[in-house]
């Protein structure tokens, strides 16, 4: 079978259609071959997105190693201009380009491009990975979108916004360490979340997308299933989710799930009851 050819005005065409406009932020989760093959490879996806959106809107990528350079005989530790993320080839040529801000974070960096791009990214390091002041969460704030891009919600990385906003003690706040090695040379320890001990049975498992229907839109893009919604909407329909619970499985409050324990597991320098770092926090340093 022939795989479908998408040229730079097939994406800008299926973008408009989805409603993507000047001045809007948006976070994409895509795959590079769900689309069939695209004239000029992902610097073409990357290039529409951006002159539609244009240097007033603001595009965010994932740029997650999920602990890659961490694993034997790897660097052993994240740097913002040399690690490569590994959520497909579009973020990781987007967040190499020029003008595109990377996060601090040590595992779960995202990158952004236009106006909002530093504002989103620079203080990542020091607050929740996936919190309400976390690169996601800021955009949530700001009425953001996110594109789905040939993948389905389980790349959805907001539905842990919703997660962590909501406190579900399945996350640690700030619970495991990992070294980040800064543009100047010096080396810190990083911290990030405390990944769960098991999956949750709601948001890693896709039992909301159902409910998302009504509240999308959906446009093929040669071969690729794209799928637009506001992050607002999502938000609503996960934090309903997680306080209720779901086809027999029990809300956060019900849910037996903790953080996981692993040689990286520290004590949280996160001050819950203020929302902010402990004064000793090394995050405040850098």
């Amino acid at each position: 079978m022939l795989k479908a050819r998408v040229t730079y005005a097939c994406l800008v065409e299926g973008l408009r259609d989805l409603g993507l406009r000047a001045g809007i932020g948006v976070v994409v989760h895509s795959s590079l071959s769900s689309f069939g093959h695209v004239e000029g490879g992902p610097g073409t996806v990357i290039r529409a997105l951006m002159d539609i959106l244009t240097p007033e809107g603001t595009l965010l990528m994932p740029s997650f190693n999920h602990g890659a350079p961490f694993q034997r005989g790897r660097t052993g530790y994240y740097h913002p201009e040399e690690t490569p993320t590994t959520n497909g080839a579009i973020p990781d040529c987007f967040w190499r380009l020029p003008d595109v801000a990377r996060s601090l974070n040590p595992t779960h960096a995202f990158a952004a491009w236009g106006r909002n791009a530093l504002r989103y990214t620079a203080h990542h390091h020091r607050t929740l990975a996936m919190g309400s002041a976390s690169p996601l969460g800021l955009l949530h704030q700001d009425d953001g979108h996110s594109l789905l891009l040939g993948v389905d919600y389980t790349s959805n990385t907001f539905h842990h916004v919703v997660e962590m906003s909501t406190q579900a003690p399945c996350l640690g706040q700030r619970t495991e360490g990992y070294p980040v090695r800064l543009p100047g040379g010096r080396q810190v320890l990083g911290r990030t979340w405390g990944w769960r001990a098991s999956s949750c049975p709601f948001t890693d498992r896709n039992r909301y997308a159902d409910e998302m229907v009504k509240r999308q839109r959906v446009v093929m893009i040669g071969s690729c299933r794209a799928i637009t919604f506001r992050l607002r909407d999502c938000y609503a329909v996960v934090s309903r989710i997680l306080s209720e619970g779901k086809t027999g499985f029990p809300p956060c409050r019900g849910c037996a799930i903790r953080p996981r324990q692993v040689p990286q597991t520290l004590t949280s320098d996160w001050d819950v009851e203020r929302g902010r770092l402990r004064p000793d926090s090394e995050a405040l340093t850098y």
